[in-house]
């Protein structure tokens, strides 16, 4: 039988990757992009491209009804935790409004045999690390605020409507196709962008913030993979990195993968979780996976040989800041920011 899989935000980063190992597995495989992230060549060959918002219903809808699919792989959104803060409208419809809209028109098709959602570890704030799955959420930004608010809906959306759901919380993810010229989330890639433009590396405080920083080979592909596994449905998986690094020792590594000495410049400590990373017990013991096979050395350099063919990017400006009290200011130049 070949499934057909809707993947939105397939034309972005960890979508990409998604819908490609997909396409691997023999699914039909439609992404929906609004390409405010991603690009159209971001795409995997053999997929098909709808360029649309999942903040319009009508899209939504109008797609549903045309391709009946069999699974949604949820992971539009706009990902930056630390400058949701100041963009909360924005936050809010594009990572709650527009997953309601996806969880309707799924409930109402009625061919949905599982609906996937990228949530992040944003969910746990301040929780001592390693942070597992049977900790109570306690968000503290509003990015983590609507991750956490997407899961709630999807277990009420089972209980009242029988959808079948599965929920993976990634964290710092990096690699091949992440877009670097975005100043205010992805600190790898932000580092790198900043190496290629001959510029230093900027961090927020002192740097001994830890995060453990997980290659898009160790994340997609379990994304992909989940749906076969009857034993992930009505399950929250954690995946990623299982070694967290400091802020400072991710850009001399950085700095080594790209070839260069590492150059850094400290400014302001913003508002964020210290100490973020996960146990990935129960993806380990239900999926199989949760071991790191990409160590953080070599996905640097696989992830450096792309980002030097790509070029360095102008950084963005975010346009629609609805806030502007207590921003960072080095968010006015060039930052970092994970």
């Amino acid at each position: 039988m070949t499934y057909t899989s809707l993947v939105t935000g397939g034309a972005g980063f960890i979508g990409s990757h998604v819908a490609a190992d997909l396409l691997r597995a023999g699914h039909r495989v439609v992404v929906l992009d609004d390409l405010s992230g991603g690009t159209a060549a971001n795409v995997p060959s053999g997929a098909h491209f709808h360029q649309g918002d999942i903040c319009d219903p009508g899209v939504v809808d109008a797609l549903f009804a045309e391709w009946r699919f069999d699974h949604v792989f949820h992971l539009a959104a706009y990902a930056a935790e630390g400058l949701s803060h100041f963009i909360k409208r924005y936050n809010y419809t594009n990572n709650v409004v527009g997953s309601v809209n996806l969880i309707n028109a799924a409930v109402n098709a009625g061919t949905v045999r599982c609906f996937v959602f990228t949530s992040s570890i944003a969910v746990y704030g301040h929780a001592e690390p390693p942070m597992t799955e049977d900790l109570i959420p306690s968000p503290v930004d509003p990015y983590g605020i609507a991750k956490y608010a997407v899961e709630q809906e999807l277990k009420v959306s089972h209980e009242m409507f029988g959808l079948p759901y599965i929920i993976f919380r990634p964290h710092n993810v990096y690699g091949e196709r992440q877009n670097i010229g975005d100043r205010y989330r992805n600190v790898i890639g932000i580092f790198m962008n900043q190496i290629l433009r001959g510029e230093e590396c900027v961090i927020f405080g002192d740097g001994e913030q830890t995060r453990a920083f997980s290659h898009i080979d160790d994340v997609a592909p379990p994304i992909a993979r989940s749906i076969e596994n009857p034993r992930a449905y009505g399950q929250t998986f954690n995946i990623g990195g299982d070694t967290p690094y400091t802020v400072n020792e991710l850009a001399e590594a950085v700095a080594t993968a790209m070839g260069v000495e590492p150059r850094v410049r400290h400014v302001e400590a913003r508002h964020e979780v210290v100490h973020a990373f996960s146990s990935h017990d129960r993806a380990r013991e239900i999926l199989g996976v949760g071991t790191t096979s990409v160590p953080l050395t070599d996905g640097l350099t696989q992830m450096a040989t792309w980002a030097k063919k790509h070029g360095p990017q102008e950084p963005s400006i975010f346009s629609g800041i609805e806030i502007s009290k207590n921003m960072p200011p080095s968010w006015q130049s060039v930052v970092a920011s994970d």
